[in-house]
């Protein structure tokens, strides 16, 4: 078994079930590989930023990574800004980049690049160093990589820059998948110091984002909403909200700063919950960068990698003591 086949089997085992493609030569091996492995689908994109855009979607309709597959710097290039889309979403994604054999650098072929410096600007985790030998365990690592929070994390997007003789080198084959990583919880501090703003009623806004905007994690923040009479709101574009009959009703800021500021004219409390303090898109002269109103106090309770759905049911549950007011 080569080492591209160990590394499709790997990330199939992991429960990668999509990889989209854009291959060139140096990325051969992995196609034959991703036609042996029938656990994988493979889907073949005319053009890089599909694969990426495609990714993200997947991503944030299933919560699971896709893979993509790149043809060395200049396909990732052309992929790079739905990785921005998807690295401002929280998206998982795998991204698989062919690359030249060591040897083969030294002689500057037409399409070589530095694709460690491309990936960084988006990429939480990245591998340019793998032989036929860890070929598989890397890819392991990177699913691992995708479902992994940190402070100040760049997404969830990892990036294994594959040389050619890495994949058609022989392997020993796949290996064993990681153990999967869990959300950080918080302590009761924040719970106890963000009750009593909540009570104090109607001028509280609760600005829910990622992981807050999980449907769990809404149903809580409305139990909340309905005893304390607060607003929910989550960012301009958030990665996704459920929708539809029976689904929990949820602001969204408006896009200029103006009416950010507007919408949110009177607010005391903002409450940030699994995101960052609103800021403008781009600076305007005179306009404030951090959209909050004069007076409103900002408090946290959760960051981007902690669990917002364990945090918000103790304060939908038991550390609220207004009584329900209105229906859910």
């Amino acid at each position: 078994m080569n080492g591209a086949t160990a590394l499709i089997e790997t990330l199939a085992d992991c429960g990668v079930e999509l990889c989209i493609a854009n291959p060139g030569t140096s990325e051969m091996h992995l196609v034959q590989a991703l036609d042996s492995v029938p656990q994988m689908k493979s889907v073949l994109a005319l053009f890089e930023g599909v694969c990426t855009g495609a990714a993200d979607g997947y991503a944030r309709m299933t919560g699971k990574p896709a893979a993509t597959l790149l043809h060395l710097g200049p396909g990732l290039a052309n992929g790079i800004a739905n990785l921005h889309n998807a690295r401002r979403a929280n998206s998982p994604i795998i991204n698989i980049v062919g690359n030249h054999p060591n040897y083969h650098v030294g002689f500057d072929a037409p399409l070589t690049s530095d694709i460690e410096t491309l990936a960084k600007n988006y990429s939480s985790w990245i591998k340019s160093c793998s032989t036929n030998e860890t070929l598989a365990q890397d890819g392991a690592d990177a699913y691992t990589a995708t479902l992994r929070q940190s402070a100040g994390s760049n997404g969830q997007i990892a990036t294994l820059i594959m040389g050619a003789d890495t994949a058609w080198g022989e392997s020993s084959g796949p290996v064993m998948p990681n153990a999967l990583p869990q959300r950080s919880k918080i302590d009761e501090q924040p719970i106890e110091r963000i009750a009593p703003l909540l009570e104090k009623g109607g001028r509280t806004v609760m600005l829910l984002e990622h992981h807050a905007t999980d449907p769990a994690a809404l149903a809580a923040a409305s139990k909340i909403a309905s005893k304390t009479g607060c607003r929910l709101m989550t960012g301009t574009f958030p990665a996704r909200v459920d929708g539809g009959p029976g689904a929990v009703a949820v602001e969204r800021l408006p896009y200029f700063p103006e009416q950010v500021l507007q919408t949110l004219d009177g607010v005391e409390h903002l409450i940030i919950v699994g995101g960052q303090v609103p800021a403008s898109f781009f600076a305007y002269k005179g306009i404030p960068g951090q959209l909050v109103p004069k007076g409103c106090k900002v408090s946290r309770l959760t960051y981007i990698e902690e669990d917002s759905i364990d945090a918000l049911q103790p304060v939908s549950y038991t550390h609220l003591t207004l009584p329900t007011n209105r229906e859910v």
